[in-house]
């Protein structure tokens, strides 16, 4: 076998590696088929000590097949930013939603992140007949709701809501650096890296930290 062949040979197998994962990670969407419409929702932006969070919501089309789509925080900025144009380009649907810091000091965290997903359905242009999340149920939804633990790694629908929600997310913090220059939020993507940490004692919050995470900083 030429060295060529074994490339392609290599090429084949990695491949067909691929489809296999993705076709394991088509396992709620085939249990579900028959119901309609499925929509996977996911968040950014829980654990960040400034900015939003952001939620997304995508229904891809049956058949719809996208290579290398995972849970985003397994994937390089790189790699999400490709996937990101591919989603957009390929759903039939896509919703985002995002809740302002400001909103999260006033209800918490997790009812945030609740109005935000809520937020990503309404603005999905569609209704969906299903609803696969990463792990909540969310309040004042009624579409039928499948809460799956880890299922930004589990399911393509939550994953390709995952990445919608990250890229979203992170462009929103790069532009945000250059509005604060200072915290590194361009890098950290106001996560608390011990550097943004460091800036927060150094200079004090900026208008969008998140008063009630950092009260141990200030």
């Amino acid at each position: 076998m030429t060295k060529k062949e074994e490339r392609l040979k290599k090429q084949q197998e990695k491949l067909a590696a691929e489809l296999e994962r993705l076709e394991g990670m088509k396992t709620y969407e085939k249990e579900y088929e028959s119901c309609g419409l499925i929509c996977g929702i996911d968040e950014a932006g829980r654990g960040p000590l400034a900015g939003p969070v952001v939620a997304g919501a995508v229904i891809l089309p049956r058949e719809c097949q996208i290579l290398y789509l995972n849970d985003s925080k397994k994937l390089t900025a790189r790699r999400r930013e490709l996937l990101y144009d591919e989603i957009m380009e390929k759903a039939l649907a896509v919703g985002t939603g995002v809740v302002s810091h400001t909103r999260i000091d006033e209800i918490n965290i997790l009812q945030a992140t609740y109005e935000a997903m809520r937020q990503a359905i309404e603005n999905l242009g569609m209704i969906p007949d299903v609803l696969l999340n990463d792990a909540v149920t969310i309040p004042d939804v009624k579409v039928i709701q499948v809460p799956i633990i880890k299922g930004d790694a589990k399911s393509v629908s939550i994953a390709a809501a995952s990445v919608i929600a990250k890229v979203t997310r992170d462009r929103m913090m790069i532009g945000m650096d250059k509005k604060y220059p200072g915290y590194g939020f361009a890098s950290n993507k106001g996560y608390g890296s011990a550097a943004h940490i460091a800036a927060i004692r150094e200079m004090g919050p900026c208008e969008i930290h998140r008063r009630t995470f950092i009260r141990n900083f200030v």
